[in-house]
């Protein structure tokens, strides 16, 4: 175990926090509020502290399996105790544990608050909200990697923060390959920036600049906390629609655009994964629409009620959350769609959680092939995606990490359920956050609820599961394993 090296690696994240943190302090200044010097002040300690880690450059700098995991679930715990300090400090979120839900929800782009009025924050903390969403979407040790020079095999870095059932170099050099995602995702960002002021240019919507900001960088980020009340519901159609069709962009693997930037088209067309998350969002589109006709639930118009079901589909899938109509209203085939678009989440290798497109392409086959094997016993069976032979320490991972995945949402439910709320309460709130997707299916933390009347202990427990869904759940059980820690765990 190379403690020196994670010791040094926290150091460089806990640097890159304090830099971070000087982005609201610019917003502050510009909006002349207080809270400025709360964040300034935690900027300092974060750098400071960083700093001592630092000082030495340590002798051996390779990084394996075992540290790569630790690393990676280790940075997102600090990140979210020292992001949560300012809250604290300016009183605006004056519970430490209130402050590090809202933060953990921040970075690991869930989206889900505790914050029942989130239109009287000062604006450097709102922007620091949606701020924390960009940094967690991409992942903060990917931007690490593009920064910090590394020897060793640091791909297992990317492996443990990227999500998705298999995460490899787009390019030879892992250095690289983490500044052509950022390039991609700074990019998608400024273009969807842009088209929201061009659309205020032309008309078609009247967002403030600082709104744009703020939804950009929570759409990028797949993450969910918006700057108004009622969500995105008092924006334009415009606006609406333009945040749907890029939260469906940013939910789809950025290989995918690598390769469309490489002229690979015929590997865009024939992607399995991709063409599966576009056909469950047109299904469940499809079936939400038909069953709200169906029930008299029409939102105006049926091509409105298509434009609001959209968004939401789109906005669960992806597990961004955010909401311009209470799906928690809607009839129950409905609501049972959208906890299965919550299971499903977005493609690997994108910005959204879930279980991901990839991992379900990949039960759903071997399912087929386990049914054939008892047809055909001595049938010599290979499982392929995209032409492609699929391995079996693949398939070993896919139905691992799906077992653990039911024990743990089990082990969370029955820890949430003590709060005494409804089994539709208790449910799709630790499907919302181990999903990280943010609002749940009921009227108590729907797309305009909140958690703030969750307790202490339940609170702790969904941060925990917003972790564990963001890190893909085995970073997080290493460091929380004892035996990790020993030099020959």
């Amino acid at each position: 175990m190379n403690y020196r090296m994670i010791l040094y690696l926290l150091g460089v994240i806990l640097i890159l926090v304090g830099g971070f943190l000087l982005c609201p302090c610019l917003f502050a200044l510009i909006y002349q509020e207080k809270e400025g010097w709360d964040i300034l002040l935690t900027a300092g300690v974060s750098t400071g502290l960083g700093a001592l880690f630092v000082l030495q450059l340590p002798k051996r700098r390779t990084m394996h399996a075992r540290e790569g995991f630790l690393m990676v679930a280790l940075s997102w715990v600090v990140i979210s105790l020292v992001g949560a300090v300012p809250f604290v400090l300016s009183g605006v979120i004056p519970n430490y544990i209130d402050a590090v839900f809202e933060t953990v929800s921040g970075f690991t782009t869930t989206g889900a608050s505790i914050l029942t009025n989130v239109e009287a924050l000062p604006h450097c903390l709102l922007f620091w909200r949606s701020f924390t969403h960009w940094l967690g979407g991409m992942g903060v040790l990917v931007l690490m990697l593009a920064i910090v020079p590394m020897s060793g095999d640091s791909i297992h870095l990317l492996r443990a923060e990227s999500p998705g059932p298999s995460v490899g170099k787009m390019v030879p050099k892992m250095r690289m390959t983490a500044w052509i995602l950022y390039g991609i995702y700074i990019a998608m960002t400024l273009l969807q920036f842009v088209l929201y002021r061009l659309g205020t240019l032309f008309g078609w919507g009247e967002i403030p600049v600082f709104d744009s900001i703020c939804l950009t960088l929570g759409t990028a980020g797949t993450g969910g906390f918006a700057v108004r009340a009622d969500g995105l519901a008092s924006y334009s159609m415009y606006e609406q629609a333009l945040t749907t069709v890029f939260m469906i962009l940013f939910g789809i693997n950025f290989s995918i655009y690598f390769f469309i930037l490489c002229k690979k088209f015929k590997l865009v067309w024939q992607n399995t994964e991709l063409k599966c998350y576009i056909g469950i969002i047109l299904t469940a589109i499809a079936l939400i629409t038909i069953n709200l006709v169906l029930t008299n639930h029409t939102i105006h118009t049926i091509g409105d009620t298509v434009h609001y079901v959209a968004f939401s589909v789109g906005s669960v899938i992806t597990t961004t959350g955010y909401g311009t109509v209470d799906f928690a209203l809607w009839p129950e085939f409905s609501k049972i769609v959208l906890l299965l678009l919550m299971v499903s989440g977005a493609c690997a290798g994108s910005t959204g959680g879930g279980v991901k497109v990839s991992r379900l392409v990949i039960l759903f086959k071997f399912a087929c092939a386990e049914v054939r094997h008892l047809l055909h016993p001595n049938a010599v069976d290979v499982m392929t995606v995209d032409k492609k032979r699929v391995g079996k320490e693949v398939i070993r991972g896919t139905t691992g990490f799906f077992v653990v995945y039911i024990a743990l949402m089990g082990l969370c439910i029955l820890l949430v359920s003590l709060d005494g709320f409804g089994i539709e309460t208790t449910v799709s709130s630790v499907f919302a956050t181990l999903n990280n997707i943010g609002p749940g299916v009921s009227s108590l933390v729907g797309p305009f609820g909140s958690y703030a009347a969750f307790s202490a202990l339940s609170k702790i427990v969904l941060s925990l599961a917003m972790l564990f869904g963001r890190l893909e759940i085995f970073p997080m059980l290493l460091l929380l394993r004892p035996g990790t820690w020993r030099r020959n765990g």
